[in-house]
Order: C-alpha cells, then structure tokens, then sequence
C-alpha cells in the first residue's frame, strides 16, 4: 500500500481511491464494448446513446422520479433498438441514422429539462465526474462489467461473425438481430450506468480509442480485445493521475491521454509497414 501511495499520492483520499477504482472497471469495460463497436462499424453508435440521456433525465423529471438512472437506462435501450430496427431496414446509411437519431435526442432532452426548469441542475452530465463515484456505484459498475463479459464470452464468435457479414452470419445461423439487440442492450446499460462520471461528451471517445489504437498495433483477433483493455487501463488511470497533479478535468484529460496513445500507437503501427 505504502508503494502505490509513493507512486500515486492521490490514493490518500477516499474518493480519489473509489475514482481510480471506477476508472480500473470501466476501462476493461469500455475496451470491452469498443472493440465490438470498432468491429461492426458503430463508433456512432454510443455517442448517440450517449446524448439521449438527456432525454432520458427529462422524462424522469417529467415521471417525478428522484433518481433519473432508470428512465436513462429504459430510454437509452428503447432508442438502441429502434436505431437498430432502421439501420437494418438498410433505408440510408447507418451513419445517418445514427447521427438523426443522436441530434434529435439530444434536442428533445435539452427542450424537455429548459421546459421544466432543471437544465442547469443536470448540465454536469455533459462533462461527468468520476470523483463523485461512491462505493455502492462502484457494485453497481463491477456487476455491469461481470455481466458484460459473461454475454462476450457466450456471444463472440457470433459478434465477430456478424461483423465480417451480415449475410454469413445468418446463413451459418446466427441469430442476427438477436445477437444485435442483446449488443445494443449491453452498450445501452453501461453507457448510462458510467455517464455520470464519464460525461456525455466524453463517453464515446473513451469507449472508441483505446479500441482504435489496439487496431493500429495488432490485426490479431485474439489480441485485439486485450491490447485494448491494457490500453484503456493506462489512458484510464495515467489520466486520472495527470488530472490529480494538474487539477484538470478528470474526463477530458482521460480522453487526451487516450488520444496522445491512439497517435502513438498509430505512429508505431505505421513506422512497422
């Protein structure tokens, strides 16, 4: 204990011990939904959720309900199945989908919460803050990450299938839009399990890059998932250090580093071709 209060000092107090734990399980987490996101091309796709807890607030304002988690977590799975049912109906493209959706979620939301007077109140969730992370949060997020890897491990095969062609997928019997609704669900509850701490427009970035620079170091398959886990681990806590000594924003330095990593790794991957 001595040595890692000697190498991080912040560990001293409680609630930067409960945010560097938050930060060790959602790291493996994120890393967990971003390389299955980067595989079937929906980088989009958790951002738009993302902006829909706005609107998930705001119903729950609008229900009188004293905690808005689950009218987030009703919303946020509600519209992930509903952006999966157009995507699939192949009407347009899957970007534009997502980014309607994303735009008018975040709009409703914004409009529902100015209505009733409580923007202001809940305009920390755009930035989030992971030092306000308590211990029954922490069992919340290390039930989400156990339950989120229990499904990785009976899905993969069929996730990564479903990736390559929609079509093999199928025709090899894989339940298709089973399989992308138990995923969207997955993404769903631990985007509006973590965005209060990670912040609205944090969250996809943390979700997506430790994931993107895996990708540039490693085209193995059975790689890619722990390459990024490691990755998010270091972009996770080495921010949440710089953050501490710097006195910055826990989130967005988080994000930066994740990013100085991507390019790194991006760096080193082409200096290799």
């Amino acid at each position: 204990m001595m040595q890692l209060l000697t190498i991080f000092p912040m560990l001293q107090y409680d609630f930067m011990r409960h945010a560097f734990l938050a930060a060790v399980l959602i790291a493996p987490l994120f890393a967990l939904l971003g390389t299955m996101a980067v595989n079937n091309k929906m980088a989009f796709f958790s951002d738009a959720l993302g902006h829909s807890a706005f609107t998930g607030i705001g119903l729950g304002v609008l229900l009188g309900m004293r905690e808005p988690l689950l009218a987030m977590l009703a919303f946020g799975i509600f519209l992930g199945l509903v952006i999966t049912k157009v995507k699939s109906a192949n009407m347009v493209s899957s970007d534009t989908v997502i980014s309607v959706f994303s735009s008018a979620a975040m709009a409703l939301g914004i409009v529902i919460l100015s209505a009733s007077g409580g923007f202001a109140k809940y305009s920390s969730y755009l930035i989030g803050d992971i030092l306000t992370v308590g211990r029954k949060d922490l069992w919340t997020i290390g039930i989400v990450l156990v339950a989120a890897y229990a499904l990785w491990a009976l899905l993969y095969n069929q996730l990564l299938l479903l990736s390559v062609n929609r079509s093999l997928a199928a025709s090899r019997g894989v339940r298709v839009m089973l399989v992308e609704n138990i995923f969207v669900i997955m993404v769903a509850v631990a985007v509006m399990v973590s965005i209060r701490w990670v912040g609205i427009l944090m969250i996809n970035s943390l979700l997506i890059l430790p994931a993107a620079a895996a990708r540039n170091v490693t085209s193995s398959a059975g790689s890619y998932h722990w390459t990024a886990t490691v990755f998010g681990l270091l972009s996770s806590v080495v921010g949440l250090w710089i953050s501490y000594s710097c006195s910055t924003s826990a989130g967005a330095t988080m994000v930066l580093t994740a990013a100085v990593l991507f390019f790194l790794t991006y760096l080193i991957g082409k200096s290799r071709k």
